[in-house]
C-alpha cells in the first residue's frame, strides 16, 4: 500500500498517499487513523515526519483530532474522485514546424539588415536614462512622444495629417484589431477581402462577429458584391493588396469612401507594406482622402523585423471620443522600454535611413528575380513593383502535381489558392515572398524554382 521514494520528501509523500485514501474511500468518516508512532514504526521515519503530514492534512481540512485520542477522518467531507492526469504524451502536440530549403515566405524580412548596433546602443540609452520612466504606468494609447513621431512619419511619407492623440500603440494585429472590434461593436458586419491574410479571418471569426468574404476584381474589393451585403465595416489593404499586390485605383477609392459615406460605415486601411515600393512615388494611403470614415493601420514588423511586434492604427475623431470616453481601461500591450527604443531610433532620423537600406537591398532583389524568370517563356511575373512579394503565373494545367513536387523538391512557396478562404479556384498562380532569403542565396533558390517548374508543370 504504501510506496515511499527520494523524488519528494517523506512527509508529503505521506500527506498525498491518506488523502487519495479518504477521496476514494478507503478510509471512511470518522475512521481513525494510526497513531503517529505506530505509522511511523511501520514506515521506518521519523514521528515528527508524520506529525508533518497529518498537521497539513488537518490544516486543508481531511482529517481532525481528538485529544488524547488520535487523528479522524473529517465528518460530512464532500469527497470526490480526482480525475485521471492526462500525460504530456496523451496530447496531440502540434508538430514541429518543417524547414525546407529553399522557403519563399511571405511573413519575413532579411534579418541580416537589421540595425543590431544602433538599436542595442539606443537600448542602453533608454535604460540609462529613462529608469524613472521605464517603471511607471504608460498612457492606454502609447508613448505620447513615439505617436509623436509616428503622426510626423505619416505625415510626410503618407500624406496624413493627424494630431498623435488619435494613434493607439499595440502589440501586433490581435490586440488592436479586438479592441476596434469592441470599439465598433460586435452587432457590426464585417467584411474582408477574398483572397486574404487567413490570420485576419480568424481573427474576426474568433471575435464572434458576423462577417462576410468579398471578392476582388481588376481593381480591388468587388464594389458590386459589396453593394449587395448589408456590411458595416470593411477591412482591405489598397495600397498592396495581399496576396494578389493589386494597387486599388482612384475610381475604386472612390467608390469605397462614397459606400462609407451611407450611415454608419467605416474602411479599416491595412497599410501593412506601404513603405515598399520600387518604381515612381509610394501610392498614398486612402485614409488622406477622407480621415471622417478611415481606420487607418500599419506594423513595424515589416520595416523592423517579425517578432518586433508593434503595431499602430488611426481613429477617427469621433471613434477617438467614443474610445476615450469607454474604453481606456485597456493598457497599452508594448513594453515601454520598446517604445522608448523605438521613439529615438525614429526621432534620430535612424528609421528613415533603414528603410532605404531595405528599400535598396530588395530591388535588388527584385531585379535578380526579374532578370532570372524572364529565361523562362511558360513563366509571368506581376506586382513585384512593390511590397515584400509578388506573383508568378505559371502556363500550366496540372498546378496540384506542381504543389506536390515542390513539396519533394524542398521548396516552400504558397499557390494563390492557399489564401482564398471559401473554397479553391483552381489558380495557377504563385505567391513569391522573397524578402527573407539572402542576396547571396537568392539566384540559387529562384532557380531552382524555376527549374521545378519547368520539369514538372510545364
Amino acid at each position: 500500500m504504501w510506496q515511499l521514494d527520494n523524488k519528494q520528501p517523506i512527509y508529503v509523500q505521506i500527506y498525498e498517499q491518506i488523502k487519495l485514501m479518504i477521496l476514494e474511500k478507503k478510509y471512511e468518516e470518522n475512521q481513525k487513523l494510526p497513531s503517529k508512532r505506530a505509522l511511523a514504526d511501520s514506515l521506518k521515519v521519523s514521528p515528527m515526519t508524520v506529525d508533518v503530514a497529518y498537521q497539513q492534512l488537518m490544516a486543508e481540512g481531511y482529517i481532525y483530532s481528538k485529544p488524547k485520542s488520535g487523528y479522524y477522518v473529517e465528518m460530512d467531507l464532500d469527497t470526490f474522485i480526482p480525475v485521471k492526469t492526462v500525460s504530456i504524451q496523451d496530447i496531440d502536440m502540434k508538430k514541429p514546424v518543417k524547414t525546407y530549403p529553399y522557403a519563399f515566405k511571405t511573413n519575413v524580412v532579411d534579418t541580416a539588415l537589421f540595425p543590431y548596433a544602433t538599436w542595442s546602443k539606443l537600448t542602453r540609452t533608454v535604460l540609462l536614462d529613462y529608469q524613472k520612466a521605464l517603471l511607471n504606468e504608460s498612457d492606454p494609447q502609447g508613448l505620447y512622444e513615439l505617436r509623436l513621431e509616428i503622426a510626423k512619419y505619416l505625415d510626410i511619407h503618407r500624406g496624413i495629417s493627424i494630431d498623435p492623440s488619435q494613434i493607439i500603440i499595440g502589440s501586433g494585429s490581435t490586440s488592436l484589431m479586438t479592441l476596434l472590434v469592441e470599439l465598433l461593436g460586435r452587432d457590426k458586419h464585417f467584411a474582408i477581402e477574398n483572397p486574404s491574410y487567413q490570420k485576419n479571418h480568424q481573427l474576426y471569426k474568433g471575435q464572434n462577429v458576423a462577417l462576410s468574404l468579398i471578392g476582388l476584381d481588376g481593381s480591388g474589393m468587388d464594389i458590386r458584391e459589396l453593394n449587395r451585403k448589408n456590411i458595416d465595416v470593411i477591412h482591405i489593404t489598397p495600397s498592396h493588396q495581399f496576396p494578389t499586390g493589386v494597387v486599388m485605383p482612384i475610381s475604386r477609392r472612390i467608390e469605397l469612401l462614397n459606400w462609407a459615406n451611407q450611415t454608419d460605415r467605416y474602411i479599416i486601411e491595412d497599410d501593412y507594406d506601404s513603405e515598399f515600393r520600387y518604381s515612381g512615388k509610394p501610392i498614398p494611403a486612402l485614409t488622406g482622402l477622407n480621415q471622417d470614415k478611415i481606420i487607418y493601420m500599419n506594423t513595424f514588423t515589416k520595416t523592423l523585423a517579425p517578432s518586433f511586434r508593434m503595431n499602430y492604427m488611426v481613429l477617427p475623431k469621433d471613434l477617438l471620443k467614443h474610445y476615450r470616453n469607454h474604453l481606456t481601461h485597456h493598457s497599452c500591450t508594448v513594453p515601454l522600454l520598446d517604445q522608448y527604443v523605438l521613439y529615438l531610433f525614429m526621432k534620430q532620423g535612424s528609421f528613415d535611413r533603414h528603410i532605404n537600406k531595405m528599400k535598396k537591398r530588395y530591388k535588388q532583389k527584385v531585379d535578380l528575380i526579374t532578370d532570372i524568370l524572364s529565361l523562362y517563356p511558360f513563366i509571368k511575373i506581376k506586382h513585384f513593383d512593390a511590397g515584400l512579394h509578388g506573383i508568378i503565373e505559371v502556363k500550366t494545367k496540372k498546378m496540384p502535381d506542381c504543389m506536390k513536387a515542390f513539396e519533394m523538391a524542398g521548396i516552400d512557396i504558397k499557390s494563390m489558392d492557399d489564401f482564398y478562404l471559401d473554397y479553391p479556384r483552381k489558380s495557377v498562380e504563385l505567391v513569391l515572398g522573397y524578402a527573407g532569403i539572402p542576396i547571396e542565396s537568392l539566384e540559387k533558390n529562384i532557380k531552382m524554382l524555376a527549374e521545378t517548374i519547368k520539369k514538372h508543370c510545364s
